[in-house]
Parts: C-alpha cells; structure tokens; sequence
C-alpha cells in the first residue's frame, strides 16, 4: 500500500525534565492529579458522577486492575491511575468519519501513542479496503457480512486468530470461546500469554490450580509479605491499602526488585485527609536491589538456609508434599559464590531475609511480571512456591500464593475458556453443557501465533479489545506478520497503533466500554468478572454511551457468530436479549458457576472453588503438592552486554499512554530513556541526556533501536530499564519462557552504542 507498515512508536521529540524521585506514594499529589486528569477528560459534574461508580457494589469494576474490592466500602474507591482508566473510557467519541477523512492512516501513523489515545472514544464502525489511505465509515451489517464472508472462505479454521484482551467481561468471554470452538478452532491467544502465562503452569506443576491461594483478609493476618518483581504503586495501587493494613497490623514488608519503587517506600492515602490525619505509612522494612535474573538465586539460598535452620513444616511436608528430599539434594549442591554474584546481594542480608522466614508463621507472597517475563519464569514461581511448601505456608490464614494480576478480569476470561491450550475435562464440560463437538488440537499463543502469520498459516485477526501490536513482542517484526493477512478486525475503545499497521482489509468496530449503561432488548444489563482473587462480582454501567453507534462486545460476538455459523445450537442472538442466558450457559458449562445468576447477585459475590485455598487439597495427579528442582539459569553477560527490562511510567496503563508524567521517578515529557547506573555510565563516558542505540541480542539475531536518552537511576549495575511499549521494539520474538513460551520482556540482553562523538570511541 506504499506505507511503512512497522507499527513502531514514533521517536518522541518532547523535552525530558528530570526531578527528584518522590518518597512517597499517593497523598494529596494523587488527588490532585486525579482531579486534574478527570476533569480534563470529563468535566466537574461528570467526573463526580462517574468516579462515586467505580468499584461500588451498585456500580461498575473498575477497568484499570484486577485488585480485589474490600467487602465494606469507601464512597471513593478507587485509586489515582483508576480515576485516570476511567475518566480516560469516559471521552467524547471524537474519533468519528470526519477525523478519519481528515486524518489518512500514513499521517495517523506518524503521531505518538500519547497522541492517539487522547483524541476520544471511537465513533462507529470503519473500514479500509486494499489500497485504501484512509478509513471510510461502514454500517455493523455489512462490516459483519465482511467477517463472515471471510471466516467462511477459510479452508482451515486453523486459519484464523481470535485474541482477547483481560478487560472482556465473563458473559462476552464465553460467548466468544464458545463461537470460536464452534467454529472449528482452538486459537484463542490473550494477554495472558504474555504477562501471568508463567505464573499459571508453575503453579498447576505444583498446587493443582493456576490461581493464587490468598483472600483480601488474609494480608490483615500476615506477618510477612513479599513483594517480588512488582511495582504496586503505579501498577495496582489499591494494594498499597491493603499493604498499609497489613502493616499497621504488624507485618515485615519485604520489597525484591532491581528499582526502588515509591509505592513500597511509603504510603499516604489520600482519604486519610478527610480523617486530619496527616502522617504516611514507612511500608518495605528491607529493599533487595535484586540484579535482573537473580531471583532464582536469592530463593534457593533462602530455602536452603531455612533448611538448614530446621525451622520447616515437617508435618505438611510429609502429609501434604512431595519431592523434599530430592530438591535438599539440589540444595546441597548450592554455590555460594554463585548465588552472590546472581543477585549482586550480600550474604548478611540473604541471611536477614532467611531468617525472617524461618520464623515467620504466617507469608504472602505477591509478583508480577518481574518474574514471569523471564527465560525461567516458570521455575522462578517454583521455587517461591517451594518456600511456602516448607513452611507450611499454603491454605493458613494470613498466607499463601499471590500472582497480582493487571487486567481487570484476565483471570475469569481463562476461567470461562479463553484459553488456546484448553483441557481435556474443560471441552468435555462445554460439549455437554451447549450439546457441541469442539476441537481437542491445541491452538496457537501469541507468540505461535505471530509465527503462523509470518508463515502465512494465518489469514484473519480478530482482537475483541486491546492493542496487539503494541503489546507483543519485536514490534517491526510483528507488524510485518500481522500486514500479510488478508483480514483484520479489532474490537476497541479508542484509536490505538493497532489500527494502523495495514493488512489487505480492515475494520475497527467500537464498543461500549465497562462505564456505559448497556441495554438489550430485556433492558438494562449488567456484567460480570473475576478478581485476582477468584472473586465473581457484577459491574453495572451508568454514563450513556459515547456514541448511539456502540455495541457491547457480547451483541459484537453474538453478530459474528450468527453470520458466519450456518448451522448452530445455540441462538447467539438469544443470548444477548438477556446476558441471565449466557450467565445460564456458563452454570452449565464450567464448575463452581452453579446458580450463577443468583448468587453473583449477592451483595459481594461469590469465590470460585480454590482447593488449596479452602481445604490445603491439591488438585494433581496424585492429589500432593510437589515440589521442584530446577537448576539455576545461566545469567552470565559479555563485559560489553547489558540486560534491559521493560517497565511502566506511572501515567500509563499498559500500552494506553495517559500523560508523561512519570511522577514517582521524577521522570516528565519524554517516554524514549533508558534508565542506566551512574557508574555504568561513567565507564562509557555517558553523560546524562546523551542519545544513544541500543541493540537486543539473541541468538544469532540482534535488533537495533536508535535514539534513547539515557538517564542516570538506581539500578543495580549492568541492568537498564526502558518503558514499554517504546521498549517492546527490542524484545525478541523467539526469546520466551520455557513451558510458558511468555516474552522474556523482563530479560533483554543489549550493547549500547552513542550517537554522540564520546561514545563512537567505545
């Protein structure tokens, strides 16, 4: 089409202001910020309207986070980048065929993913045809002969993709697998493989269920927490609440991560205000500036020094456990001087920090993706999941396992089967509950299923939300896979660089989002997700719809799969008169959602069954929790090598970039830096604000990304950090977990060259 088609962020030219990194999170610049950002977005009556919804038992959840809500509730329940998620859905529907006739897809292309975001919710439905520069508008029912008529042409089923963003409610989740697998396909790739897919297998090898094991309560009776590779503070900063309850209660904080995050500095919430309390909370009692890729490390020395302490479980190891005696055996072969240089930790405090476990009788432990995006993630799990099998520290209250995950329902979108690797008693269950014949072939994950398109195995993308491109991995690469399909169809709020890498056709079909007022033909609807903490609850939207012509992606699915299915048993159509029908659907198909319309009406919901959680039972194939013995990873670099992390500002959620103001860090205007030690970048003679390339390498591939600034940090030596979704550029496509094949996104090892005369001469 004559149109660079790489999907790449555009370089940023804004100027870099850099301040001091604040000490302490929330407060009143987080009311301020809030306010600002909603009013801006919303104005005064609106925002006041809106933000008393957010996460109310009468409202609707919150789409910035998968954070439980407190059984009693604040009138304002929500937190700083929750205003922002929800003031940011709430925009006028600007994005209309008016912008796009004035805009061609080339020009949109060129503009910063800050940009796009914030030019308001997407109007009604469009479409480019091969050849075309600009989107022209088209009405639902020809946009659905469309994908119909292509879906139809496809010799294979295996042909076509249907991703998922984490924010699809549970009802649209299901009708979606429940097409898809009607259709003929397991290919079902969502975020999950890219963010929490490590935490799941580690924890199905090991406890029988790929869920954390922990209630909301259970941080008021914790006597330590572990923070491990997460930031909480921007990333899901309702949980600094929790952590300050924790805390006044007692509880030691422990804080693992390569930066020292602000959120686990201290915590000051803004509604303390109203109280005239005016003190904060000191949170982490001990910070481990962990080197990238030494976890794995830090944890075998810590569980070989309670070992050897005696101060374990014995009884639950020998009725509850399996496999101790083989992972001591690895233990024994520890190397000291090995573990030191892996972490860059100093024994003394690998000592402190295996103490306070030996004696404490009550641990969480939380982690984000500062463990799952790693060549280990999976085993690095297993070895947290180890420290909790030693002492005990599974189904007790006040302890237990916590994958914190960040879109506001990917866990109930797996839960009701958007899954590409679906098992055996799951299809069993679905073909009896809707009287189907679904395919056992497991489909493809995003990373598989980039391949496929690069291959030409794959001729249509469905993506119900989210930003596909922005968010995987080797963003040129991707981008050219993704342009040799015939077909693409997003499913989406507002405009994203998604919408601009260009294959033969596509459509961009807007949706309601989770704040709109949703009616069918029964009335008012409401929808349902699942929390982090295996929590079903409702979400009801008040604010009338952005546009007349937004659909709910329920009314979207239900559409497709009446246009392209000829012959079906299930009227999808049916359904969405009234989402009780999908709700019944679900009680027939999937465990623990018996009665489900009744019960998710109760005032707080309801838990799905959690074995380990209720009973300490575990779901495996001998009914034991196991433990696992992996060797440690192989973290060594070149002298000239650096290992790079990508990382979220605090004014962005995801790939959705609200502002450039990462206020935590002191960092504002500018998103292209790289966060180096000061002695890293004396040995280079950078200088702060010096541009420089970067080059990923792996294997025999390397990937060069100019024009980063760098910028002095405190980050252990040798470790870089880059925001995403600038960074993903640099990711390698084929550089994944083992088992859990997620993006090592968290493990990029990089040279850096200068754009400047000083660092040529390196």
């Amino acid at each position: 089409m004559g149109i660079d088609s790489s999907g790449l962020t555009p370089v940023d030219k804004t100027k870099l202001t850099l301040t001091k990194a604040k000490s302490t999170a929330a407060g009143i610049p987080a009311v301020v910020s809030s306010a600002i950002h909603s009013m801006k977005k919303m104005g005064v009556g609106k925002s006041v309207k809106t933000l008393r919804m957010v996460n109310q038992k009468s409202g609707f959840d919150c789409p910035g986070c998968a954070w439980p809500d407190p059984d009693h509730r604040s009138a304002f329940e929500f937190c700083e980048n929750g205003a922002k998620a929800v003031s940011d859905e709430a925009m006028k529907a600007n994005v209309n065929s008016e912008f796009f006739a004035k805009y061609s897809i080339a020009e949109l292309a060129s503009k910063s993913d800050y940009w796009l975001n914030s030019q308001g919710r997407i109007a009604e439905p469009m479409y480019a045809k091969h050849g075309a520069t600009h989107y022209q508008p088209i009405s639902w029912s020809d946009a659905f002969n469309i994908i119909g008529g292509k879906l139809k042409s496809l010799k294979n089923p295996d042909k076509a993709v249907f991703y998922t963003s984490g924010r699809t409610s549970n009802e649209a989740a299901f009708l979606y697998q429940a097409f898809v697998r009607m259709y003929g396909t397991n290919n079902l790739p969502d975020c999950s493989n890219m963010c929490h897919e490590s935490s799941g297998k580690a924890l199905v090898s090991t406890i029988g269920i790929g869920k954390g094991t922990v209630t909301l309560g259970d941080f008021n009776d914790a006597e330590t927490i572990l923070v491990i590779g997460q930031n909480p503070g921007t990333n899901h900063p309702r949980m600094l609440t929790a952590l300050r309850d924790a805390k006044k209660g007692g509880a030691r904080i422990i804080h693992i991560n390569p930066l020292p995050e602000t959120g686990l500095v201290r915590f000051k919430h803004p509604q303390d205000y109203m109280k005239l309390n005016f003190g904060s909370t000191k949170l982490s009692d001990i910070n481990i500036p962990i080197r990238i890729g030494g976890d794995a490390a830090l944890f075998q020395a810590v569980n070989k020094l309670v070992i050897d302490s005696n101060k374990i479980d014995r009884e639950f190891i020998s009725t509850k456990s399996r496999g101790f005696s083989d992972y001591c055996k690895l233990l024994d072969r520890l190397d000291w001087d090995r573990v030191t240089k892996d972490t860059g930790i100093d024994i003394e405090v690998i000592e402190q920090l295996a103490d306070i476990i030996a004696n404490s009788k009550s641990i969480i432990s939380c982690w984000a993706m500062g463990l799952t995006q790693h060549r280990n993630g999976v085993a690095v799990i297993q070895e947290v999941v180890n420290l909790h099998l030693l002492g005990g520290h599974i189904g007790r209250k006040g302890s237990g396992l916590c994958p914190v995950r960040g879109h506001s329902n990917v866990q109930g979108n797996r839960t009701v089967g958007i899954w590409e690797a679906p098992s055996d008693s799951f299809i069993h269950n679905l073909e009896s509950g809707l009287n189907i014949s679904a395919p056992r072939k497991h489909g493809y994950d995003v990373v598989n299923a980039i391949n496929a398109m690069e291959r030409g195995d794959v001729d249509f993308l469905f993506c119900l939300g989210g930003n596909f491109i922005s968010a995987t991995p080797q963003t040129q690469r991707t981008s050219e896979a993704v342009g040799k399909i015939s077909l693409g169809v997003h499913v989406s709020t507002k405009l994203n660089r998604s919408h601009l890498v260009q294959c033969d056709e596509m459509l961009i079909l807007p949706c309601l989002g989770r704040t709109e007022i949703d009616i069918q033909e029964s009335g008012k609807q409401f929808v349902t997700v699942e929390n982090s903490m295996g929590v079903v609850h409702t979400s009801r939207g008040g604010l009338s719809p952005a546009s007349v012509s937004l659909r709910s992606e329920p009314w979207i699915i239900a559409e497709m799969a009446s246009t392209t299915l000829s012959e079906s048993s299930i009227d999808f159509r049916a359904q969405v008169k009234n989402y009780d029908n999908i709700r019944d659907l679900i009680s027939r198909c999937i465990p623990g959602f018996e009665d489900y319309n009744r019960r998710v009406r109760q005032e707080n919901g309801f838990y799905l069954p959690n074995p380990p959680k209720d009973n300490c039972e575990f779901d495996t194939v001998d009914g034991y929790a196991h433990f696992s013995t992996n060797e440690l990873p192989n973290v060594d670099i070149e002298d000239n090598q650096f290992v790079m992390m990508t990382i979220r500002s605090h004014d962005q959620y995801n790939t959705t970039i609200y502002g450039l103001d990462d206020r935590y860090r002191g960092i504002k205007g500018n998103r292209r830096i790289v966060m180096m030690n000061p002695d890293d970048m004396l040995d280079l003679a950078i200088k702060t604000r010096d541009i420089v390339t970067i080059t990923s390498h792996f294997n025999d591939e390397t990937i060069s990304s100019k024009d980063w600034m760098v910028i002095p940090y405190k980050i252990p030596k040798r470790n870089i950090a880059a925001y995403f979704p600038e960074a993903n550029e640099l990711v390698p496509l084929d550089s994944t977990a083992d088992t859990s094949n997620t993006p090592t996104s968290k493990w990029i090892i990089c040279t850096i060259s200068g754009q400047n005369s000083a660092l040529e001469e390196e």
